[in-house]
């Protein structure tokens, strides 16, 4: 994970400093590009704890097609919920406390609560807007169809493996304003598949990339979505391409940037997927294990909302 540290130094040391919709201010470098080959190991950032378990059901949430936090409460994955939070403080007139403050996490905790014991509660307020799930699985056109962008992908992969099509696309222009009430419109956008000599690679752009919290959890996703992609269209896992448009460190997570390049990488550890899964829309949590991952300790940030 050399090329994330080298991101990581790159930005402390030629970030511009830059206003964010957040009001919390970054440095920022503009258009940088990581390559990660799968066969050499799995691309779990070993210079703090990557919490897997987070990266997995995000993932397979998205897979769903979801866009209700419910899922991710139900299996304790807390990573959206500071947004519809946020909204439902706003649509029902409540105050909204300063980020991360005491009041913050404790109505935090009670709105999770309620998403989690209240299936009316969590329909209404859980729900985040056609975000990536929507995209992924339901694209909306004009004419009142739906695109399923992965299953079509995968059609692909197995019958037009040349093709220089194969693209998810989670900017869905005419959705951008509805994702914004209670969730955040893309920041992976859009995603490529190419086959070359049995192999599957990958290539991601993100328009925005917090690089100390979001961008470890993001490589690792995709690295298994890619990994997952190839397993049920019968190929080898290849190149994981990461392409970064904005990528900023958040001012009150230098710190930790500093403390994070101060740690000796590790070796990486392996992923085991469950061999016996055929179809992308057939795997469950249980499927995969990450083996010989001995990270050093985790490193807490307060997130951007």
């Amino acid at each position: 994970m050399k090329q994330y540290l080298d991101l990581l130094k790159d930005i402390l040391d030629n970030g511009t400093r830059k206003d964010d919709r957040t009001g919390t201010g970054t440095l920022s470098v503009f258009g940088r590009q990581m390559r990660f080959d799968l066969e050499e190991g799995f691309p779990a950032v070993t210079t703090k704890k990557l919490y897997m378990k987070s990266v997995i059901h995000e993932l397979l949430w998205f897979l769903k097609g979801s866009t209700n936090i419910k899922y991710l409460v139900d299996n304790g994955v807390p990573i959206w919920n500071e947004w519809p939070f946020r909204s439902w403080l706003i649509q029902t007139g409540q105050p909204v406390p300063e980020v991360d403050s005491d009041a913050w996490k404790q109505q935090l905790s009670q709105f999770v609560t309620m998403v989690r014991d209240d299936d009316n509660f969590a329909a209404r307020y859980g729900e985040l807007g056609p975000v990536y799930g929507s995209q992924w699985r339901r694209w909306r056109t004009l004419d009142g169809r739906e695109i399923d962008q992965i299953a079509q992908a995968i059609e692909m992969i197995r019958t037009t493996p040349d093709s220089r099509r194969i693209i998810v696309s989670a900017w869905n222009v005419a959705d951008i304003e509805e994702m914004s009430v209670s969730g955040l419109p893309p920041c992976h956008t859009m995603f490529q598949f190419q086959v070359a000599d049995g192999r599957l690679n990958c290539q991601l752009y993100q328009r925005s990339a917090d690089v100390f919290l979001g961008v470890p959890f993001n490589i690792a996703s995709y690295a298994l979505l890619t990994m997952m992609v190839a397993q049920v269209t019968g190929l080898r896992p290849g190149e994981f391409v990461h392409t970064l448009g904005d990528a900023h460190l958040y001012l009150n997570h230098l710190e930790q940037a500093h403390e994070q390049l101060t740690r000796e990488p590790r070796a990486l550890p392996e992923m085991q997927i469950n061999p016996s899964v055929s179809s992308i829309d057939d795997f469950v949590y249980d499927d995969f294990k990450l083996l010989n991952y001995a990270p050093w300790p985790a490193l807490r940030a307060p997130i951007a909302v």
